[in-house]
């Protein structure tokens, strides 16, 4: 019984449309999460967890900022629909396919670890958005944005996603964030070790994105920082980034997951993998290594994995956003 992840499959581009569909299930009992942007209408939501339920019998989805958007170019019952409107419509297209989302509660995954015991972990889906305090201390809240327009950098959630009814993102935000706590202090009541899925990342130290740096504002929240301590977690599994990379920090690891735009990933593809080679493991996941033998950063942009630490090639960033307007 194993857990695969992936994210940011977008969807909307044909190509990545018909890569997904070719998505193969690993064994009868296996589950997949879909940690966020797999696109922007409801009709691609459906189409997406059709697939991924025909192909595993449990899946995990929580919402990306693509999922979020209100567009004019919608269909006419989706076009008006903003911010938590959006969010919630998206929760019910998942109930419809049985996909388990960060409105439901966690669920108790066992599995067989390396030494063929049985063990389990508590599999918890959230949903944070962001508050742009991923920025140097000295840039204010207020200026932000104009230090971001400085390198001509703005995202597009700017225009698309809505905050409705809160005034604010970053008010909407602190409430995503409490509402997650509690559930997170509810998960780590059992005892088991948590994997926390949430489509930003929770530290700002596992952003590398060096092409669009100040696009760290629409990246998460410090408020999460502690997380992966604080409720005990073995995994936190991740997106948005679109830079495939494994880090281990304070015992946990964290994984990002991304598939990303279909020209983000044609390296990996060139070199013959596919979006059923892609999938990350995350339970049971590799060995753990020996304390004080972490690697400091696994890349994963051609589909294998490379460690900074181990003295090998220097990174490439193949994955990252490559465009000045986000």
């Amino acid at each position: 019984m194993k857990l695969h992840a992936i994210s940011d499959i977008h969807l909307s581009f044909k190509s990545n449309r018909e890569e997904f569909a070719k998505l193969i299930g690993k064994g009868p009992d296996d589950g997949l999460i879909l940690a966020g942007d797999v696109g922007e209408s409801l009709e691609t939501l459906n189409e997406a967890f059709e697939v991924a339920k025909k192909n595993f019998k449990h899946v995990f989805w929580v919402p990306g900022n693509h999922e979020l958007y209100t567009s004019k170019s919608s269909k006419e019952d989706e076009m008006h629909l903003k911010g938590e409107a959006k969010y919630m419509a998206c929760i019910m297209a998942a109930k419809k396919h049985d996909v388990l989302t960060p409105e439901d509660d966690f669920m108790t995954w066992v599995y067989e670890d390396h030494d063929g015991f049985q063990v389990a972990a508590v599999i918890c889906p959230v949903f944070t958005l962001y508050d742009y305090s991923f920025r140097p201390p000295e840039i204010t809240r207020e200026k932000c944005l104009d230090w971001a327009m400085e390198e001509g950098i703005r995202a597009t959630d700017e225009s698309l996603l809505h905050p409705d009814p809160y005034s604010t993102r970053d008010e909407w935000c602190a409430r995503l964030v409490s509402q997650s706590e509690t559930k997170l202090e509810r998960a780590a009541e059992t005892g088991f070790p948590l994997v926390i899925i949430n489509h930003w990342p929770l530290r700002e130290d596992t952003i590398f994105i060096p092409k669009v740096p100040r696009f760290s504002l629409w990246c998460g929240t410090k408020k999460t920082e502690n997380w992966h301590k604080k409720y005990h977690a073995k995994v936190v599994v991740t997106g948005h980034l679109h830079v495939r990379r494994t880090d281990w920090i304070d015992g946990v690891r964290f994984e990002e997951v991304s598939l990303g735009y279909p020209r983000q990933w044609q390296e990996a593809k060139d070199e013959g993998h596919d979006v059923n080679t892609l999938l990350r493991e995350i339970l049971p996941g590799p060995s753990p290594p020996k304390h004080g033998q972490e690697p400091t950063t696994t890349w994963r942009g051609r589909g294998r994995g490379w460690s900074l630490s181990h003295g090998m090639e220097e990174p490439r960033t193949p994955l990252s956003p490559t465009g000045r307007i986000i």
